[in-house]
């Protein structure tokens, strides 16, 4: 059904008469008659009935006029979705309990009235089509995996460096330890099995592994953080690492320790990227904002991959 049309009988019958309609839509009257003699022939009524005063709708044109009015509003919306400016900011945060959903938490309390679609994409090929194709406007990624440059048209800024703790069970030989040096949990098991091959964040700790002769075990299904924190809190003999701005509840009879880790203290990076040529206003409000409230980055005595572009 031809818009024009549709927007053409709202004017007529809201103006009561073609002429007032035409000058309305900027249209000759014939013009207004085409399109309305056009959209009955489409539904198969009339439309109007003609009058001394104009033009009255008739019973199918009064039952037609809230559908139409409906039609012109839906239109609109669609329209609005994807215009710059007023579609929301589409962000992608990888997992809802991360440091990047802290700190888009963050965001949307300084800024409420920037309306926001936040998505998780799990891997990094998904994130950088997704921008290109101008499905998100942003995500969270580790910038760079080794051998995955991104394309030139894709930008980037270090957003956050997390410091890595390590997750015991109130057992584990370690967790009345109020800091642990990273040298000394070589020999510990590390049980991660979130960890999925080709992923950015195992090629961190393949690194992190092969840097400080550490063991990661990456077996078993992945259930989620929830059964990891209850293996954890029943297994002595395991410990794993959680990013130091997870946010995670877990029963107070778990016992469950975060303790940090030093000497140097392993950080995750967390990059914002996005488009070059993306003009949605509020991408740039949120880059200032990330800029102003996460500390610096490189601070002394951190580690992490030197693959990690430095930004």
């Amino acid at each position: 059904m031809d818009l024009d049309t549709v927007r053409t009988f709202v004017a007529a019958a809201d103006a009561g008469q073609f002429q007032e309609a035409a000058a309305e839509l900027a249209v000759t009257q014939q013009a207004v008659s085409k399109r309305i003699a056009a959209l009955e022939r489409a539904l198969g009524v009339r439309l109007f009935t003609r009058t001394p005063r104009g033009a009255e709708l008739t019973i199918d044109g009064q039952a037609f006029l809230p559908h139409a009015r409906e039609l012109l509003r839906v239109a609109e919306r669609a329209v609005s979705s994807v215009r710059t400016g007023h579609r929301p900011l589409r962000v992608d945060i990888i997992a809802s309990r991360g440091a990047a959903s802290g700190l888009m938490r963050g965001f949307h309390r300084a800024h409420p009235d920037i309306d926001l679609d936040v998505v998780m994409l799990f891997d990094i090929e998904t994130a950088v089509a997704a921008i290109r194709s101008g499905e998100i406007d942003a995500s969270f990624r580790a910038v760079a995996a080794p051998g995955r440059p991104f394309p030139e048209d894709i930008a980037s800024v270090r957003v956050l460096d997390e410091p890595l703790q390590l997750l015991t069970g109130p057992a584990h030989v370690l967790a009345g330890a109020r800091s642990v040096p990273l040298a000394r949990l070589a020999g510990h098991r590390i049980w991660m099995p979130g960890i999925v091959p080709g992923t950015e964040w195992a090629a961190y700790y393949d690194d992190l592994v092969t840097e400080f002769g550490l063991t990661i075990e990456a077996t078993g299904p992945n259930f989620g953080s929830d059964a990891l924190l209850d293996t954890v809190a029943d297994t002595p003999a395991l410990a794993t690492f959680m990013g130091g701005d997870t946010r995670l509840v877990w029963p107070a009879g778990h016992g469950l320790r975060r303790i940090p880790v030093t000497d140097p203290t392993p950080v995750y990076p967390h990059s914002l990227l996005w488009h070059r040529d993306n003009p949605h206003p509020a991408l740039a409000t949120l880059r200032a904002h990330l800029a102003a409230t996460t500390p610096g980055h490189d601070a002394a005595g951190t580690w992490m991959p030197d693959w990690v572009i430095a930004r």
